[in-house]
């Protein structure tokens, strides 16, 4: 039997069920007279009537029958106040159960179908807070009885959980009641039975466990802080470690406040990104593709040319590119904005104080009432035998030992298969550079859907990249030939020689020299944070790529909002980073960019989901462009709009992204999209094609052909 049809059932047994209640049997005069009944057959056998009711109690609890008020008061008055209350209890319980099982059974996988990014925030709620939520439910009904133990089942609680909550949280209203029972030939009606005084008394109960919480919060705060002096007065409101992403914004949005803010930073002011990652890398990337251009002309009506590529001038313009922007995230425009910039490593010795080793010399240190680590991270440097010391590049130290290069390096190995890699192996194979990709895994861009990975792939071999999957590296060195990699692969093993070697294998939080392991906050690879980025000690705070678990200046960027915010204010209120909707984009040609989940992690998970797909060669504006080569695919539920995932790959796929990122922040389904006007011809149209094909599957074939015969009808 399909689960629908178990359910149609089980709501016509309660409507049954519901009919079936005698009228005497919902005033207090008709249950006296049926207890009188009850009281004859007890006395002849007293286990099966206390089974017989136990029974009929728990039918009663599990199909949310309106009669359980009389039955708790029949209990009292049939089988005294201890056995009734026993009775009662437990029958109250299983039956809350049974219903709560019903609906993690019948209805869970269709709410979370319909409701998933909504569900996801309150899922993490409920494990968090879920029980003591569901015991103030039960000590003043807010909801319905049978409401509670629906919604309930619709969440991820264990069902033990949900047991013994629930007996513990009803155990005060079935006293109430049971013992009300017991007095039943005096009683004139329920009102009595509920006075102001025992209202008052149950809302106590209720606040009782989330005061006892909020005490346990102040005991565990004294003891994490129980070997440290908070001082009286302190010199800063906030200190922010750390001049990349995450700490400019965090300072930027404290000095807004008007709090009294330091940022630190020993090194380049806007970090890696603007110094060594995002900015050179798509400077790079553009020179790259003004090369490519020239050899790909013949295909737009014009002579190729081979490039003559200037490797010093194409480092320069990075350079320059990079000279640019500084001013945007410089120490002169920091300070115009209030914030106090000191040049120098940070060290925190204790909880609310910091050292800094200034870089010309000298210590100083500051007090402050928040501290946010903010350090970022670097290239990775994995333990392959002599790699480190055949003077292997990174993402990091490639930018200024190639700057004084006239001539590219004509052979180039890049390790590593992911977003990096990929860009700077297409880049350098575009500017004339022999490359050679080596990946461990069996495909790049692992994160990414295997077709992505293929069609990437195949688009670095174009560009003249020897891509290796399935290839890892045992040992470097170098001799008189150049550097070399030596790689096994399908257990041969064979020596690749190059002139230089980059490593793109991922990258490490900075967490040494902070002072972490003095004051014992905890790490595993990164700085370990609660969802709203507070380390062990709660105005110590982390953001960007030390605190994970994503390694992308947007990123950063966000989770400074919330860090700045919590830091200043988090002892008031503290606000839960909004991690919903994480996009991402890897810059290669074409460029791959996608939100939330992929069609694999969709299959993993069992999900059951529609795939829309569009292919840009149906695109005119990509036509005209020469840029086909590519897809949109969006992710929905079956039957619904709403959209749980996106994936797009062709030109300018970061820039297309925002539409559905917006979409998905915002809650607004494809058909939202298909209503919205896209200028023509712009390659964002692909958006609103994207959506027009899911809109022409889901037409309602029965609709179509109703309206066929209007037409025909209307026609004569």
């Amino acid at each position: 039997m399909t689960r629908p049809l178990i359910f149609a059932l089980l709501v016509l047994i309660a409507i049954a069920g519901f009919l079936a209640i005698p009228d005497n049997l919902t005033t207090l005069e008709g249950v006296r007279e049926q207890l009188n009944r009850a009281q004859g057959y007890r006395a002849e056998n007293p286990l099966l009537v206390a089974g017989a009711f136990f029974a009929i109690y728990v039918a009663v609890a599990a199909l949310s029958l309106p009669v359980a008020v009389w039955l708790t008061l029949g209990a009292g008055a049939l089988f005294g106040f201890w056995q009734g209350l026993l009775l009662v209890s437990f029958a109250s319980t299983i039956g809350a159960s049974l219903s709560f099982l019903a609906a993690r059974y019948l209805l869970r996988d269709w709410v979370r179908g319909q409701f998933r990014n909504r569900l996801d925030r309150i899922e993490s709620g409920v494990e968090r807070d879920g029980a003591f939520y569901l015991f103030s439910l039960r000590l003043i009904p807010v909801l319905p009885f049978f409401a509670v133990n629906l919604l309930m089942g619709l969440t991820p609680m264990p069902v033990a959980t949900f047991a013994w909550v629930s007996q513990l949280g009803m155990l005060a209203g079935t006293a109430v009641f049971v013992n009300a029972g017991t007095q039943l030939a005096q009683l004139d009606s329920i009102s009595g039975i509920l006075s102001p005084a025992v209202l008052a008394s149950f809302a106590v109960l209720a606040a009782f466990p989330w005061i006892a919480r909020a005490v346990m919060a102040i005991i565990r705060r004294r003891r994490v802080y129980a070997r440290w002096t908070r001082p009286a007065k302190v010199d800063r409101n906030l200190v922010v470690i750390g001049a990349g992403s995450a700490g400019l914004v965090t300072a930027y949005i404290a000095a807004a406040t008007k709090a009294r803010v330091t940022l630190v930073e020993a090194r380049a002011m806007g970090g890696d990104c603007l110094n060594t990652g995002c900015v050179p890398s798509k400077a790079l990337i553009a020179s790259a593709h003004v090369a490519h251009s020239m050899r790909d002309a013949q295909a737009f009506g014009i002579a190729p040319a081979q490039p003559q590529v200037d490797f010093r001038a194409v480092m320069a313009r990075i350079h320059a590119a990079i000279a640019s922007i500084a001013p945007h995230d410089s120490v002169g425009r920091y300070e115009g904005l209030g914030v106090e910039v000191l040049k120098g490593r940070a060290r925190m010795i204790d909880p609310f104080t910091v050292q800094i080793d200034l870089n010309d010399g000298g210590t100083q240190q500051l007090t402050s009432r928040a501290i946010v680590i903010a350090t970022g991270a670097k290239p990775t440097m994995p333990p392959i035998p002599g790699l480190a010391d055949c003077g292997a590049l990174t993402s990091d130290t490639m930018w200024d030992a190639l700057s004084d290069r006239d001539q590219i390096p004509a052979r180039i190995a890049i390790l590593g298969g992911g977003p990096i890699g990929s860009e700077l192996a297409q880049a350098f194979a575009r500017l004339g550079a022999d490359v050679t990709q080596i990946e461990a895994g069996d495909r790049i861009l692992p994160r990414e859907d295997p077709e992505v990975s293929e069609l990437i792939a195949t688009a670095l071999r174009d560009d003249g990249v020897q891509v290796l999957t399935g290839h890892k590296a045992t040992a470097a060195g170098r001799d008189d030939s150049g550097r070399w990699l030596q790689v096994e692969h399908d257990g041969q093993t064979s020596r690749i020689t190059v002139d230089e070697i980059i490593v793109a294998v991922g990258r490490t939080p900075n967490l040494t020299g902070l002072g972490l392991e003095e004051l014992g906050i905890p790490t595993d690879h990164t700085v370990q944070t609660n969802d709203y980025l507070q380390t062990l000690y709660p105005n110590i705070l982390a953001a960007g790529d030390v605190a994970g678990p994503w390694q992308f200046t947007h990123t950063a960027s966000h989770q400074a909002y919330y860090a700045a915010v919590n830091g200043l204010f988090g002892d008031i209120k503290a606000s839960k980073v909004d991690a919903r909707v994480i996009p991402w984009a890897t810059f290669t040609a074409p460029e791959v960019a996608r939100v939330g989940i992929s069609e694999t992690e969709a299959r993993d998970q069992g999900l059951d989901v529609t795939v829309t797909r569009f292919d840009l060669d149906g695109s005119d504006r990509a036509i005209a462009d020469g840029a086909t080569r590519g897809f949109v695919k969006v992710l929905t539920p079956k039957g619904k709009d709403r959209i749980l995932g996106a994936t797009i790959v062709g030109a300018h796929a970061g820039d297309l992204m925002a539409e559905f990122v917006l979409a998905m922040k915002h809650g607004l389904g494809l058909s939202k999209i298909l209503g919205t006007i896209h200028i023509y011809p712009t390659l964002a149209e692909a958006n609103k094609s994207v959506a027009g094909q899911w809109r022409r599957a889901h037409v309602n074939p029965r609709l179509t052909a109703l309206a066929e015969r209007f037409h025909d009808w209307r026609r004569g």
